[in-house]
């Protein structure tokens, strides 16, 4: 059910800028306080980038035994993103990506894709050439990537970083994951079709308009916006957002994926601005007095929340590729994080990722796992996504009878 204000956006976007221009608490100075601590973060990451990389990097063997220190811990939840090495076996992965190939062939995706057309609005710019991203949901290996005891164990770790208990009131299970379907990503060198600019997922000009919302960014727009911790999980599940198929209606503690592929700078592969605290500063841009009445800074209901040159040059100072992975490593990034994708793959192998990232079971992944328990079972596209099923009636995908019990688990087709 949409919320009322949804009915008429554009109005809704002048009314919320208008009221939180007036409402926001000495306004100019605390985007100046923001901004000075936006710009000493982007010196900081661009000195670790001279001396070695601003993305943390820890293994999974320190993941499985306890070992991750306290800094290596500060420095994820500072910067907000991770690459963790060694989640799964380079043998295991070599076959997941051969079957991967083949899943897309039999399934007869470039013969079909010209028939969906202008069905995906998000990568609907890639349809006419060889596709980078494939809307395929359901294959083996993605399933069985997804229910790897390894990956459960990665994001068991990486939910608890968050704060998901208070008062004795549980906002989401870290120890039991919800296995958001998503897509693959097989890049061949030489491509430059599939660069994405910056964005955040999960939201744009709900973030201002919608009450769900602002409850999260209370602090921001109303007490000490320093006081914003972008890894407290109260209210996160209860967030309203416009339904789209280019925006997550499931929630996620942090997007990821896992390399099928060698991939590094210049492989079209990840960017991000390693920030955790970003959207404080990105939520008062936009009600600075430059900022034209009625426009969110480019904001736009229904896609990802941009980021641009035009209005956030200080932050994209802080943009960086990700450093290089191997088959079997897997990236992180928190849901707020600004990330892109490198504009062309200028490497000479294929830049193959499986999308998986950590959504812990909550009340709000256990409504949409419903939706999704269902696409599966009939061989549907994921109802976050737009409805092309390509694996509609392909006998080769993967089925319950394919799933362990903690898969079964993970899709919500068992207690």
């Amino acid at each position: 059910m949409e919320a009322a204000w949804m009915n008429d956006i554009p109005a809704a976007v002048r009314a919320s800028q208008q009221r939180l221009r007036a409402e926001v608490p000495d306004l100019a100075g605390r985007f100046a306080r923001l901004s000075e601590a936006l710009n000493d973060e982007v010196s900081a990451i661009r000195s670790e980038m001279a001396s070695g990389h601003a993305v943390p990097e820890i293994a999974y063997a320190d993941i499985a035994t306890g070992r991750v220190s306290p800094a290596d811990t500060a420095r994820i939840l500072r910067r907000g993103c991770a690459v963790i090495r060694g989640v799964y076996d380079p043998a295991q992965i070599a076959e997941w990506n051969d079957e991967v190939v083949r899943y897309i062939d039999e399934v007869g995706y470039l013969l079909r894709m010209k028939d969906k057309a202008g069905l995906d609005k998000y990568f609907s710019a890639l349809a006419a050439g060889r596709p980078q991203i494939f809307s395929l949901y359901w294959s083996k290996p993605q399933m069985q990537a997804r229910q790897h005891p390894n990956l459960a164990a990665t994001r068991a770790w990486l939910n608890r970083l968050w704060t998901f208990e208070k008062d004795g009131v549980r906002f989401f299970d870290p120890d039991r994951q919800f296995n958001y379907a998503d897509r693959i990503r097989r890049r061949e060198a030489g491509d430059a079709t599939l660069g994405l600019s910056p964005h955040s997922d999960g939201g744009s000009v709900e973030r201002w308009c919608e009450p769900t919302f602002r409850h999260l960014y209370r602090d921001v727009l109303q007490g000490d916006p320093f006081a914003f911790n972008p890894f407290d999980g109260e209210g996160r599940t209860q967030t309203r957002e416009i339904p789209s198929p280019a925006v997550c209606s499931a929630f996620r503690t942090f997007q990821g994926w896992t390399a099928l592929t060698r991939q590094g700078p210049g492989d079209g592969t990840l960017k991000l601005v390693p920030i955790a605290r970003t959207m404080p500063w990105m939520l008062l841009r936009a009600l600075q007095p430059d900022v034209p009445e009625g426009d969110l800074c480019g904001a736009q209901p229904g896609r990802a929340l941009g980021a641009s040159e035009q209005w956030h040059p200080e932050l994209l100072a802080g943009l960086v590729s990700i450093p290089e992975v191997q088959p079997g490593d897997t990236v992180w990034w928190h849901s707020d994080i600004i990330h892109a994708v490198e504009d062309q793959h200028t490497g000479s192998g294929y830049s193959n990722v499986i999308y998986i990232g950590a959504a812990p079971w909550c009340d709000k992944n256990q409504r949409f796992a419903g939706r999704q328990a269902a696409a599966f079972l009939a061989g549907r596209s994921s109802p976050d996504f737009a409805p092309e099923d390509y694996e509609l009636d392909f006998p080769g995908r993967a089925t319950p009878a394919d799933l362990s019990p903690l898969g079964l688990q993970q899709m919500g087709l068992t207690p």
